[in-house]
């Protein structure tokens, strides 16, 4: 699970992404500060996995706590979500490493695809033994493809393949069956299969047949983690 820290002023603002994060499966909100000074000494303390942190705040500013932040050696990821759209601001924030930036007011779409590129990179990083150049450019330019959202096949829901890829994102890299997706979701089995046929034909998972000594094959599946993030153009 990827534990955030919302760094925002604004209470309103502040519980409207926490509900954007918490729509997003494998991410969570660890805490919400109202100030910068709050956000730094949570982050050092906690050392949340992401933050999202407003420039505009009272006090020292996005761009100062961001500054500090990578002074302190800390190695929290950073989005920032912000009204800011002046290129000295923007430019600013990427000297700093701000994973993404995201200009308000945005679509719930784009938060959910920066969300879950970074949940790929995120993934990607912590897995990964060495580093092939294809997989490293798609890691790291996946955010310019010109993607959009597309439409689910008429009798699919976009709540319940939310509900369907919570229950993989748990499984952690493991293959799975429609079984064990329909026993964890709480989904009958006969909608499981139709979801996960789905998700194959998309290219997001793939799909095996096991071969066991007794009974009969069985179909597993497993998240194919370079096409993890498309997902966010169906939920």
């Amino acid at each position: 699970m990827i534990n955030v820290l919302i760094a925002e002023d604004d209470p309103m603002v502040a519980e409207l992404n926490r509900r954007y994060i918490e729509s997003v499966p494998g991410f969570q909100t660890m805490d919400v500060a109202g100030t910068p000074e709050e956000a730094l000494a949570i982050a050092l303390k906690e050392k949340p996995d992401l933050m999202l942190l407003d420039i505009y705040m009272s006090g020292m500013n996005g761009l100062e706590l961001l500054e500090k932040l990578r002074a302190a050696g800390s190695k929290t990821d950073v989005i920032m979500v912000s009204a800011a759209n002046d290129p000295d601001s923007i430019q600013k924030a990427i000297h700093f490493g701000a994973s993404d930036y995201l200009i308000k007011p945005f679509q719930l779409e784009r938060f959910q695809q920066a969300l879950l590129s970074y949940a790929d990179r995120h993934g990607f990083f912590s897995h990964a033994s060495d580093v092939k150049q294809s997989d490293l450019d798609h890691i790291l330019f996946q955010k310019s493809k010109t993607e959009t959202p597309s439409e689910l096949p008429k009798g699919l829901t976009k709540e319940t393949l939310s509900i369907v890829w919570s229950a993989l994102y748990e499984s952690k890299g493991e293959d799975f069956s429609a079984g064990d997706v329909a026993f964890a979701s709480g989904v009958s089995r006969v909608s499981v299969r139709k979801y996960l046929s789905f998700l194959q034909e998309a290219g997001i998972l793939d799909v095996a047949v096991s071969y066991g000594s007794i009974g009969r094959p069985q179909t597993r599946y497993q998240i194919n983690e370079s096409k993890r993030d498309q997902v966010g153009l169906y939920i």
